[in-house]
Parts: structure tokens; C-alpha cells; sequence
């Protein structure tokens, strides 16, 4: 009993506590995204799979606020809106967003999407190069998102998962996008809040871009 009670102590020492100002970014970030809800969404293609502006939100949640908090973020979106509450474009909500519709996977994708962006963003920190914060948010935003999404739309519709890729091209320059977007937004945010994802690697060890 007391070395599993040491364990226990042990486990909970070596997660940090998330403090009243990460609730609050947390809770900022799922509104945000549920808020690019709002606008709606666009259904074209053979999967019916609607083109939103919330996995923008999911970009900035992983770029601003790193993995943990991001994915947080997007956790509590998800849980929100699979109880019923209509925080997915178009004012949709509910288990069948999750489960059976066309675009099952993608809130999915997104919760690996933003672990993918936050993780390497805290690499790119603290001076966010361009071109590699845009390489993070693409294999993020777009291929860990598509990973998960475009399988599930095939299984659903049980279409061949080469019909459910070469449809989600439809997403393609959109989503290209939204990574312009949030590295242009990210990098001006880490550079007035420094600090916000804690950076994997000191500044000295990092090279002075030209």
C-alpha cells in the first residue's frame, strides 16, 4: 500500500497543475473555435464532408498554446458538443457527429492535429522560423487531420479510401489557408507573449535565422 500510494504521489508530482490563467486560455480556445462555427459550412463532393472554418481554430489552439493546452482545448469542444450542444459549423451537435455522419473522423484528426502542431511548435521556440512553423502546421493541421478523417469517411460511406482521398482534395486549398494564417497569427503572438509554450530547446542553442 504505501509503495503504490508513493506512486500515485509520484505520478501526480510529474504533472504539472494547470493554473486559473491555462483554464482560462483553455476555455478562450474552445470558444473561439466553437465561435468559427457560427459562419456555417460548405458541403460539396461525393462525401458530403462539410468545408469549416473551425479546424482554424484547432491550427491556433496547437500553434498558441502548444499540446497540452491545445488539446484541452479541443477536448472540451468535442465533449460539449458530443453531449448535444450545437457547437460544430453549422449549429450541429451530437453522438452522430462522432460516430456514423461522413466526417466522423475529423474531430479526431483534430485532437491529433493539435498535439501534432503544439509538440512541434515547442521545438520551433522561441524564435518560430517561417518555413518550419509552416512545415509543423501542415503535417498537424492538414496529414495528421486527413489521417484519421478521410478513413473514417471511407468506412462510413464504404467508399474505397482512394475515392474518400482524392475527394478530401476539396479541403486542400482551404486548409493551406488557415496554416498561412496561423503562422502569421503565432508568431506575432509568441513574440509579444513569449512564454506561452515553453520552448524545448534554450535560445542558444537555436540558430540565428539570415
Amino acid at each position: 500500500m504505501p509503495n503504490s500510494r508513493l506512486k500515485t504521489m509520484t505520478a501526480h508530482a510529474s504533472l504539472p497543475r494547470l493554473s486559473v490563467r491555462d483554464l482560462a486560455q483553455i476555455a478562450i480556445f474552445a470558444a473561439l473555435i466553437a465561435a468559427l462555427g457560427f459562419p456555417g459550412a460548405i458541403a460539396i463532393g461525393a462525401s458530403a464532408v462539410p468545408i469549416t472554418f473551425q479546424t482554424l481554430g484547432v491550427m491556433l489552439a496547437g500553434a498558441i498554446l502548444g499540446a497540452r493546452k491545445g488539446f484541452l482545448a479541443v477536448l472540451l469542444l468535442l465533449v460539449l458538443a458530443a453531449a448535444g450542444l450545437p457547437l460544430l459549423s453549422g449549429g450541429r451537435g451530437g453522438l452522430v457527429w462522432f460516430t456514423t455522419s461522413p466526417a466522423a473522423g475529423y474531430p479526431y484528426g483534430w485532437l491529433l492535429g493539435v498535439l501534432v502542431i503544439g509538440a512541434l511548435t515547442s521545438w520551433l521556440l522561441p524564435r518560430y522560423p517561417f518555413w518550419p512553423a509552416l512545415g509543423a502546421t501542415v503535417l498537424g493541421g492538414i496529414v495528421a487531420v486527413y489521417l484519421i478523417g478521410v478513413p473514417v469517411t471511407a468506412i462510413n460511406l464504404g467508399l474505397p479510401l482512394w475515392a474518400a482521398l482524392v475527394d478530401s482534395a476539396k479541403f486542400l486549398p482551404g486548409d493551406l489557408v488557415k496554416v498561412v494564417v496561423t503562422v502569421l497569427v503565432a508568431k506575432q503572438v509568441h513574440k509579444a507573449y513569449p512564454g506561452l509554450i515553453p520552448a524545448r530547446r534554450p535560445a542558444a542553442d537555436i540558430r540565428v535565422d539570415a
